[in-house]
């Protein structure tokens, strides 16, 4: 069998009457390019005729632009598959990259490896922009050599830096996941983070956590604290070390839904119940946090909303050439069902 032969530019210059020049600047949309209406309909029309389509790579070329934006996370591949949050964001930020036509590349840079692994993403133009989601305070210091002409937007909080920024209050959040448990009566109440303290809103979360503490007058203990890091197993490990202590907590914050998933666990392996014997209080609001048993209380982030403004910010710094000057904070709030003991829904 013949194979038939795909359609060429010169096939459709040939038939079009005009250059291969006319049928790349016509088919790529290059703009502020004066071509006569009627050049440009032959062109459209003996491109249709001969159902020729402009390959991928030349028209990133013409155009100047790879039509792609990074989505940056500063964490290993394992952890970025446990992530239950990030399917919301993504699918706030998919939308609005869909309306401008621009795809997504999911790029994970876990702590250990070099931040220059990203900025070669941007500095051979293999993508147009990128987000920064879950920054490290380490990431001041190569995010700050970027002038304003390389569209960064960061998906968290950096103090320090000029980068627009769409985040949650995620301190103010923390402190009222934590009051609530001191409103049920609980002294005596854990943390299990959501990530080491080095990530930004780690640190927050545990300075909410602190906050609510002094407000109630209760003693900080260090010894009540432990650290997850994104997964249901890092949130396992940490209860079981909160339970082994003397004098155990009557009730935990964990700053991550995921990894309250793994401190169910292993609170179930010490033969406790949830809240009759420890409550909990999580946060994120993953849809699967309403389904487990027992359904957790936790602090509702607005998750397609987040990806979705911090989309908006990118594409117009893209648009206009220059960074738009925005912090954008969204509001949170507490969602109560059983597993803090106070009788809600689930």
């Amino acid at each position: 069998m013949i194979k038939r032969r795909s359609p060429t530019a010169e096939d459709v210059a040939r038939l079009a009457g005009v250059s291969r020049t006319t049928v790349s600047l016509v088919l790529n949309g290059v703009p502020d390019v004066r071509i006569p209406p009627e050049t440009r309909q032959r062109v459209l029309e003996a491109a249709a005729r001969l159902n020729y389509r402009p390959h991928a790579g030349a028209r990133h070329l013409v155009r100047g632009r790879s039509e792609l934006i990074a989505f940056v996370m500063r964490q290993t591949p394992d952890q970025v598959f446990a992530d239950a949050f990030l399917p919301e964001v993504l699918r706030g930020l998919s939308d609005v990259l869909r309306e401008a036509n621009l795809h997504l590349l999911l790029f994970p840079l876990a702590p250990d490896h070099a931040p220059e692994e990203t900025t070669r993403l941007l500095q051979e133009r293999r993508v147009d922009g990128l987000i920064l989601s879950g920054p490290r305070f380490e990431d001041r210091e190569w995010l700050g050599r970027w002038g304003q002409e390389t569209p960064v937007v960061l998906l968290g909080h950096l103090a320090g830096t000029s980068l627009p920024s769409v985040d949650v209050d995620n301190r103010q959040a923390a402190a009222m996941a934590t009051h609530h448990l001191v409103r049920l009566g609980h002294r005596r109440i854990g943390l299990i983070t959501n990530a080491p303290l080095s990530y930004t809103a780690s640190y927050e979360r545990w300075l909410g956590y602190r906050q609510a503490l002094e407000e109630a007058g209760l003693p900080y203990d260090e010894t009540l604290v432990a650290l997850g890091a994104f997964t249901p197993a890092s949130g396992a490990a940490a209860m079981e070390r909160l339970l082994k202590l003397p004098d155990p907590p009557t009730a935990v914050f964990v700053a991550s839904d995921v990894v309250a998933f793994g401190a169910l666990l292993a609170i179930r392996r010490h033969g406790l119940r949830v809240p009759q014997d420890l409550a909990l209080v999580s946060f994120d609001d993953v849809p699967l946090s309403a389904y487990v048993d027992p359904p957790l209380t936790t602090v509702h982030l607005p998750a397609e909303d987040l990806g979705r403004e911090a989309g908006r910010l990118l594409l117009q710094w893209i648009q206009e050439g220059r960074p738009p000057i925005a912090t954008i904070r969204l509001a949170t709030g507490l969602v109560i069902r059983q597993s803090c003991g106070a009788g809600g829904g689930a």
